[in-house]
């Protein structure tokens, strides 16, 4: 299956496309309304400009830093995943997705990275939990987030994790522990951007490593490629070698340039007539 991340609603009527991810909510922090014909994405917690307004509710690094677009590691704002209401304030949106498409995905889930968060709500909570080191913890308060998505969610749920299949690496970068996220969900995402896709080996390797990650697990791999830079002869080429590992591809924020991957693609499984 083909698919498209799309801004704009009206390319998901094209036909080259097997699925329309719609950004409903964006890690700007910008809403729009859902599209019927969409699997409508929500950037969870990615949102800079509530990270801008309200800089309490951003997370707290091992330096003291908060989590808005000015920190050197990180290229929007956040949310902390363990503020209450904010995550009841998502559950709002996705049930807004769900009345328009049953089927939804989950962006931006999880800790900006594995220095976060040691704000004063974190620290409470890790302190009076069950757990002993913070980086379980951290992988509760995620996966409890998918797993009441997932009761929100009648149809398929996608969810968007880092593109690191390494054991350990993932769980230490954003808290998402895979196998128990994996639970919860119908497709795990890997977004694999380049801006020229000039070689190919190393999204064997990354793919190769989420394919060994997720054996016995039941859950789908869906791969997303960057479509805006490269031309369509790269993308055509890294296209082909994911699909050798993902069950689905995604193109993001280019249609036009994913659409002719898969016109090329059509022309050239036609058989030729010779006339004479």
């Amino acid at each position: 299956m083909y698919g498209v991340v799309t801004r704009n609603a009206e390319e998901l009527e094209w036909s080259e496309f097997d699925v329309g991810f719609y950004e409903v909510k964006r890690v700007t922090g910008e809403h729009v309304d859902p599209e019927a014909d969409a699997v409508n994405l929500v950037s969870c917690f990615g949102d800079t400009a509530t990270a801008e307004t309200d800089p309490h509710l951003a997370p707290v690094d091992d330096e003291g830093r908060r989590a808005t677009k000015d920190h050197p590691d990180l290229d929007w704002g956040y949310v902390c995943p363990s503020i209450e209401h904010y995550r009841n304030g998502l559950h709002e949106v996705i049930d807004a997705c769900v009345e328009a498409n049953d089927d939804v995905r989950l962006d931006e889930v999880g800790f900006p990275n594995a220095s976060f968060c040691h704000c004063e709500r974190c620290e409470d909570a890790f302190a009076e939990s069950e757990y002993d080191d913070r980086e379980t913890w951290r992988a509760a308060v995620v996966s409890s987030f998918v797993a009441d998505a997932r009761e929100r969610v009648p149809g398929d749920l996608y969810l968007t994790v880092h593109p690191d299949p390494y054991p350990g690496h993932l769980l230490a970068h954003s808290g998402v522990d895979l196998a128990a996220v994996a639970e919860h969900a119908d497709e795990l995402v890997v977004p694999l951007y380049d801006t020229a896709y000039e070689t190919t080996y190393w999204l064997e390797s990354l793919l190769s490593g989420f394919v060994d990650r997720l054996e016995g697990l039941d859950v789908r791999l869906g791969v997303e490629l960057y479509a805006a830079d490269p031309d369509v002869d790269a993308l055509a080429e890294a296209a082909e070698t994911v699909e050798e590992y993902a069950d689905n591809v995604y193109f993001g924020y280019h249609a036009g340039n994913a659409r002719a991957v898969l016109r090329r693609w059509d022309a050239e499984a036609r058989e030729g007539v010779e006339w004479g």
